[in-house]
């Protein structure tokens, strides 16, 4: 009997800078490398999902968020793991970002963010966002 697999909690966070939105490459040696995502991570046992985005902002791109909306909330099967995302809408940081895992960073516009290869658990994000840009965040 094959079992499903491990459900992993999740947070990612659509960061907004001037109508744009901030997606990450994933770096070589990690799953899914060269795909786009939004930035975030794991939440750890005992972590608020707010507490691990902070959390995971600092130590992936090493800024602060200040202004922070949930967003919406999804779960995603992928061969190997299944996801329950924990999507937050970021307006405003404190720091400069700093790609501290090697990966590849790009502001996108909602529109341009359809022509990259996002991660299959955030391409309803992507297109969603593209229909509704920044306009969702007012």
């Amino acid at each position: 009997m094959k079992c499903a697999p491990k459900i992993v909690t999740v947070v990612a966070a659509v960061i907004w800078r001037d109508g744009k939105y901030l997606g990450v490459k994933r770096p070589q040696g990690k799953p899914m490398a060269g795909q786009y995502e939004f930035p975030g991570g794991k939440v750890e046992p005992d972590e608020s999902v707010r507490a691990a985005l902070v959390r995971e902002l600092r130590e992936e791109l090493d800024i602060t968020p200040t202004s922070i909306a949930f967003f919406q909330e999804k779960e995603h099967s992928y061969a190997h793991i299944s996801v329950h995302l924990h999507f937050f809408h970021v307006r405003a940081f404190e720091g400069e970002l700093s790609p501290r895992e090697g990966q590849e960073m790009e502001w996108l516009t909602p529109e341009e963010g359809k022509d990259r290869p996002f991660l299959e658990a955030d391409q309803d994000i992507v297109a969603q966002l593209a229909v509704t840009g920044s306009e969702v965040i007012q």
